[in-house]
């Protein structure tokens, strides 16, 4: 079996790589992450050290987009060999084995893992603790739930999701047989080992002010508030379409079938914790990793009601269901259509609700296709414009853009090695080199700018000038302005320190 296990992963990273058209750049948070391989800390802004340490490895395999992509297939291949084994270990057979590799593999984890986000690790994550807790209701081994506390550690090192996990898991424990495991020496040594592996991060997030409270209510402020929690619930169903009915009958397997009595407590596990995201108003792909190690139940219970007479014809057309399932899938949800191709058919994406941004309104293209356009485009830009200034001037340069996928994009692509790119957007405010000589400024600005005649920062340059657009009309950011500005007649660094200042007060 392990060699059909084999193929299913090699099938996953092959996919994985024929889905994103040659077309596109990388996406705008992708390239965040990568910088963060420059400035190693126990934590950032917005989420943990975990991606950082993957991106300085990715920096180490020489940066190339390959590697970029290479590690949320790895991921995702990763999340499939754990269903396997969790299969393997309720007794499945190579039915169950087949319908839950195929479950995983032929879903919206697949668009997930497309990019280089905390999101891939974060499914494999919840998928790997749910398995070790398994072993360890079946094994009452220790070491099983020691593996579980170390893996969420690591969990909560890559998102700070995977503290829904544990909101919705102990108090379905709670209501279970197994509540027991409370009054245990273990559950606590337990705790104390993840509490261990974390604090690093949390004496980071106390060291600067707790950051990441800024970063969720600014999320609330500007996206989560136009997240319908009945959006939410429907698009649960989308993510694993073609293998709903094997979730359907994981829950009722969970319920009514005796071997499986001990593992009651997940059903409760997934209303608990599905009510506390859809309470919060989470982003729905937030749940993702709540459903593969469901799969792994219902394929199992599948295989036992589809083994005999007329039934076990059934079997074939299980497994078929998901991969016709994937072909809609395969055709909208990925970035492997030109950009242009999808203008001119817009029509199925408007109906799938994939043009619907998070600013609340529908656009040409799907939000994260449109943030994975005009980057490269904007770096080779701004290199050109730096190649027209004098040579010696470019120490006493800084970069500055108005957001941190604008500066991600610049330090990803650019061939000048001389000027750095910085934001006073998420982490770049924190890595802005305030003891660099600042004379010359290069401002790189969006195209809703407030102040296009740059009337603030005129006075304080003896040149200032519009050294070059970059447009796409299909690009998230359709236009960016590129502004030099020579010869401060101020004190750039006192200036720059002050917003500096003010940027981390507001988070």
């Amino acid at each position: 079996m392990k060699y059909s296990l084999y193929l299913f992963v090699l099938i996953k990273f092959i996919l994985q790589y024929s889905l994103i058209d040659a077309s596109y750049d990388l996406q705008r948070d992708e390239y965040l992450h990568l910088d963060q391989a420059q400035h190693l800390a126990w934590g950032y802004m917005s989420v943990p050290p975990f991606t950082s340490w993957i991106s300085w490895i990715i920096g180490q395999l020489g940066n190339q987009v390959f590697w970029v992509h290479f590690f949320p297939a790895l991921f995702g291949a990763l999340t499939i060999v754990v269903v396997w084994k969790t299969i393997e270990s309720l007794g499945g057979k190579y039915f169950a084995l087949y319908l839950g590799a195929i479950s995983v593999l032929l879903s919206a984890v697949m668009r997930l893992n497309t990019l280089f986000q905390p999101n891939s690790f974060d499914v494999l994550a919840w998928t790997t603790c749910f398995y070790l807790f398994i072993r360890f209701i079946q094994t009452d081994q220790t070491k099983w739930l020691y593996y579980f506390s170390i893996m969420w550690a690591i969990g909560f090192l890559n998102k700070y999701n995977i503290l829904f996990l544990v909101l919705g898991l102990f108090p379905a424990i709670l209501l279970s047989e197994h509540r027991n495991i409370f009054f245990q020496k273990r559950f606590y040594i337990a705790i104390c080992i993840a509490s261990l592996l974390i604090l690093p991060n949390l004496i980071w997030q106390y060291e600067h002010q707790f950051p990441v409270i800024h970063h969720m209510k600014l999320l609330s402020k500007i996206q989560l508030i136009h997240v319908n929690r009945l959006d939410f619930l429907r698009n649960q169903i989308m993510f694993f379409l073609g293998a709903f009915f094997v979730l359907i009958a994981s829950l009722g397997a969970l319920l009514f079938y005796p071997p499986f009595k001990k593992y009651r407590f997940f059903f409760w596990n997934l209303v608990i914790t599905l009510a506390i995201f859809t309470y919060f108003k989470a982003k729905d792909y937030y749940a993702m990793g709540l459903y593969p190690i469901y799969l792994s139940f219902g394929a199992v219970y599948l295989e036992l009601v589809l083994q005999h007479g007329w039934k076990k014809y059934l079997q074939i057309l299980a497994l078929a269901i998901p991969c016709l399932a994937f072909i809609p899938m395969y055709l909208y949800l990925f970035p492997n259509n030109k950009p242009n191709d999808i203008l001119e058919n817009q029509a199925p994406y408007q109906k799938l609700g994939l043009l619907h941004w998070e600013d609340g309104k529908d656009h040409h293209i799907p939000q994260d296709f449109a943030d994975m356009l005009g980057w490269k485009t904007l770096a080779h830009k701004l290199d050109s414009i730096v190649a027209t200034l004098p040579p010696s001037s470019l120490d006493s340069t800084i970069i500055l853009c108005d957001n941190y996928g604008q500066a991600g994009a610049i330090n990803y692509y650019t061939k000048n090695n001389s000027v750095d790119a910085y934001s006073m957007n998420a982490d770049y405010a924190r890595w802005i080199p305030l003891n660099k000589p600042m004379k010359h400024v290069i401002l790189v600005k969006e195209f809703d700018d407030e102040d296009p005649l740059r009337t603030t920062e005129r006075p304080f340059f003896d040149t200032l000038y519009l050294a070059g657009i970059r447009t796409n009309p299909l690009a998230r950011e359709f236009k960016i302005s590129i502004y030099v500005l020579k010869n401060a007649k101020i004190n750039i660094n006192r200036r720059v320190q002050d917003e500096v200042r003010e940027a981390l007060n507001l988070e």
